[in-house]
């Protein structure tokens, strides 16, 4: 089968389309080298920027905060419990180990790893969850449990604060969080137009 030469294929038409053409009706006549350089440049620039890693700071925190339901009474009891201790819900002894949160800037991804224990009638412990929960998605990897269910509402009390987009030796004022206000200032004046 013969390929037609007067035929332009796919890459020199994509060359020519990108940024060739100009070159073509100044009188220059491209070779096939400058089109694949120019192909592979386009296409290197593309992974480079679709494959750079997110920026997305996690931030830890000190307190991860559970909703708890005790499915008989149908009773339900906010649980704020610090890292690494181990509250008592009923039967279940939780404790959180981790609690991540994001930046209020960033989309919300608020995550904890969490172990918790049921203690039996004959008072043995057992391990029933041991795992991250979302808050975004509490049913994505729930505590699977005919009386109670558990799940993560939020972290508080968190470790560090968020770095600013300029830097972080920025003022707030220069990084576009507005002045920082004393707490026990007067309100600032309003200045009405005339």
């Amino acid at each position: 089968m013969a390929v037609d030469s007067t035929r332009p294929d796919i890459a020199s038409r994509l060359a020519g389309f990108l940024a060739m053409k100009p070159i073509r009706t100044a009188g220059w006549r491209t070779d096939r080298g400058a089109q694949v350089l120019l192909l592979s440049a386009l296409l290197l620039g593309l992974l480079w920027v679709l494959g750079a890693p997110a920026e997305a700071q996690r931030i830890e925190n000190m307190t991860a905060n559970f909703a708890a339901l005790d499915k008989v009474t149908a009773s339900v009891k906010q649980l704020p419990i610090e890292l690494n201790k181990t509250e008592t819900f009923r039967t279940l002894k939780i404790t959180p180990r981790v609690c991540y949160t994001r930046d209020p800037r960033e989309p919300p991804r608020t995550s904890t790893f969490v172990e918790i224990d049921e203690i039996l009638i004959d008072g043995k412990q057992k391990r029933i969850f041991s795992g991250w929960m979302f808050a975004e998605s509490p049913g994505l990897n729930p505590l699977v449990h005919p009386v109670f269910d558990l799940w993560l509402t939020g972290c508080s009390q968190p470790t560090r604060t968020a770095p600013s987009a300029k830097g972080p030796n920025v003022s707030p004022e220069a990084a576009g969080g507005g002045p920082t206000i004393d707490p026990g200032a007067p309100p600032p004046r309003r200045r009405v137009p005339r």
